[in-house]
């Protein structure tokens, strides 16, 4: 568990430093921070619309998704979690949540008290800063996924959700050779792209038969990054990165 615990606050460390510039002595405070870890299945709820946390939660393995049901049971995916992120971060100042988050696979998480993390952020007033900038850039990145539904064809929508994901990943150093694990089943992502699952297996196949993707038991590998962008009509300044790490 200790281990989990140092993995767990290092990952915290390189997700933060992607996006903001971190001193010797707020790394070591948030390596420091005490972290429960919690090991859930798919499809199980961290938090649900109404409830009133406590903590927050650091994503360490598998991926979480945001998510709002219609009165009918209509799920639409509205954002999704990769290791080092904190999902439920905007809960250290919203009393109450407007949104579910679940895992989308078999996950792993570590759970960090809201009265620590607010401590920390006195003794570090830069870690404010640091956490403020990731809500910020989880913000832009709804945005983007607004355009990517309203205004992009489905296969343009495809290939853009996986060069963000990519690029999302790398930054927290969980990609080999433009390779990376995604066990997301077609239906969930249809969930967060917006259309049918039948739609997404058509979609994966042409990406597939244009040489852009290859996906084939949870582990999707970029084929051809420079056409894939073009594609997607993708750019990633909305990730708000440091270092635009080459994919090639």
């Amino acid at each position: 568990m200790v281990a989990d615990v140092s993995y767990a606050t290092s990952l915290m460390v390189q997700k933060l430093e992607s996006i903001f510039s971190l001193s010797p002595e707020e790394k070591q405070a948030l390596q420091a921070l005490p972290v429960q870890i919690e090991t859930l299945k798919p499809e199980q709820d961290i938090v649900r619309i109404g409830d009133q946390p406590t903590q927050c939660c650091l994503l360490l393995e598998g991926f979480t998704c945001v998510y709002k049901l219609t009165s009918e049971g209509k799920r639409q995916i509205l954002a999704l979690h990769v290791p080092g992120d904190m999902p439920d971060l905007q809960s250290l100042h919203l009393q109450v949540l407007d949104i579910s988050i679940a895992s989308v696979s078999a996950s792993k998480v570590g759970y960090i008290q809201h009265d620590v993390l607010r401590q920390v952020c006195e003794r570090h007033p830069r870690l404010t800063a640091a956490f403020w900038r990731e809500t910020l850039v989880d913000a832009s990145i709804y945005r983007d996924w607004i355009l990517n539904i309203g205004q992009r064809d489905a296969y343009a929508r495809v290939a853009h959700f996986f060069c963000e994901l990519l690029m999302r990943l790398q930054a927290v150093g969980v990609v080999e050779d433009r390779a990376f694990h995604l066990p997301i089943t077609q239906a969930q992502l249809a969930d967060a792209i917006g259309i049918t699952s039948v739609h997404m297996n058509r979609v994966f196949q042409a990406l597939r038969s244009d040489g852009l993707i290859d996906a084939t038991r949870g582990r999707v590998a970029i084929l051809d990054w420079d056409r894939l962008q073009e594609e997607g009509d993708f750019d990633p300044l909305y990730l708000h990165l440091k270092k635009q790490r080459s994919t090639r």
